[in-house]
């Protein structure tokens, strides 16, 4: 069967995260998005994993559901932060763990609970070497698996310009053989990591990491598979192109550290200018915040455009919402926003099904000229972006500012 998953998300006992981040929640838009496979999100916490054996119930291998009646299926994954100093220089690490039970995770969190207090958040922060999060990990189970969290991240992650590693060897030495996928994140897609020969056996895989309801599925996975765990791991750990069939992912430029830069500055930097200035700001002096293009530059031993034979795919898109809000001229949470997505995800199924496979025929007899025009634009890849950088979010234009204009005018003229 056609699976789309959405690994990596939170609970609301992690920070900044939506009260609504509920298993209820969670179920429901996902069905709205089109998703059927979702991480239940933060097995760490002891709240929260109280909360999914109470209300979980075993459906598919190593795969659950609500007990009320719910239609997704949830699958048991957690993101740990692992802080700790190795070869003189302070590493910190996310990591995200899948496990194939709810017994696998209670044993997990025992043996972390020794470590550090799982309460804080539901991310934990562990001073762990990630090599010894696997080894406790894979201890407790052989079908868990570790992947490293959106790889490129400047502070938090594997290959981070400001605390990560340069090789998967370097973090995870003799476990790295049990490495077999990592997460691309928001700032990159699998081109830029095809660049880098490191990476060439290990499955890439995108996941959202939200933290509200509304955002699951901006990143995702697409699979031809039988519904279990087992076979779902398989597929990734295979690389199997047969099963594992692409990847859903931002055009990486929307991702808030695809470029350098230095946000209380307001300055965006491409890594060629910031080459120019030494990596430093030229406004106050202080180090810029190296982003992702620049450090896969700095990794990779590859020319740009690279293509790996044997890749898992993927497909660039762009949240319905904000297709709906910019062919508009308005704000995603505008009302009239609301009304048109409900109303596309009412006659077509789900937003993952707007977004991939509607024909245009029927795109335009179900909405707006312009919000179909839109849709058909993302499919094609005619945007235009300003990269994000330094925490800062980027921005994609599917519409030119005279095109811009134009809607805004017919707007305020109704």
């Amino acid at each position: 069967m056609r699976i789309i998953a959405d690994f990596h998300i939170h609970s609301k006992y992690s920070r900044a995260t939506s009260k609504d981040m509920d298993l209820e929640h969670l179920d429901k838009w996902a069905k709205i998005k089109g998703i059927n496979v979702l991480s239940a999100g933060d097995f760490t916490h002891p709240e929260w994993f109280l909360n999914l054996k109470k209300n979980l119930i075993p459906t598919e291998q190593g795969l659950y559901k609500l007990k009320s009646c719910g239609e997704t299926s949830f699958i048991l994954t957690a993101e740990i932060s692992c802080i700790y100093s190795k070869n003189g220089k302070v590493r910190k690490i996310h990591i995200v763990v899948f496990s194939p039970s709810l017994d696998a995770c209670e044993k997990i969190n025992k043996n972390l609970a020794k470590i550090g207090n799982l309460k804080s958040d539901g991310r934990p922060i562990l001073g762990l070497d990630a090599k010894d999060l696997a080894k406790i990990v894979l201890d407790v189970s052989s079908d868990c698996l570790i992947v490293p969290a959106h790889i490129w991240t400047p502070w938090f992650s594997l290959f981070g310009s400001k605390s990560g590693f340069d090789s998967i060897e370097e973090c995870f030495e003799d476990y790295s053989k049990y490495i077999f996928a990592c997460e691309t994140g928001l700032s990159s897609n699998p081109e830029m990591n095809w660049r880098i020969s490191n990476l060439d056996k290990i499955a890439l895989i995108s996941n959202s990491d939200c933290h509200s309801p509304q955002k699951i599925g901006r990143e995702a996975n697409v699979f031809n598979a039988d519904l279990s765990y087992y076979n779902i791991i398989e597929a990734i750990k295979n690389k199997d192109p047969e099963k594992f069939l692409y990847t859903i992912e931002f055009f990486p430029e929307e991702g808030k550290y695809h470029y350098d830069g230095h946000r209380a500055c307001g300055l965006s930097f491409s890594p060629q200018q910031s080459k120019k200035y030494s990596n430093i700001c030229p406004n106050c002096g202080k180090p810029l915040t190296i982003g992702v293009l620049n450090r896969v530059q700095e990794l990779s031993d590859r020319p740009i455009g690279s293509k790996l034979k044997g890749a898992i795919p993927f497909k660039s898109l762009v949240p319905l919402m904000e297709i709906i809000a910019e062919a508009l001229g308005k704000t995603v949470i505008a009302k009239q926003v609301g009304i048109e997505y409900h109303k596309l995800i009412n006659n077509s199924g789900s937003e993952f099904e707007v977004l991939l496979n509607v024909p245009i025929r029927e795109l335009n007899a179900s909405t707006l000229p312009e919000i179909a025009e839109g849709i058909i634009r993302v499919r094609e890849g005619k945007i235009q972006a300003e990269p994000g950088y330094d925490g800062v979010y980027g921005k994609i234009h599917i519409f030119s500012t005279h095109e811009r204009k134009k809607i805004s005018n017919q707007e305020i003229l109704f």
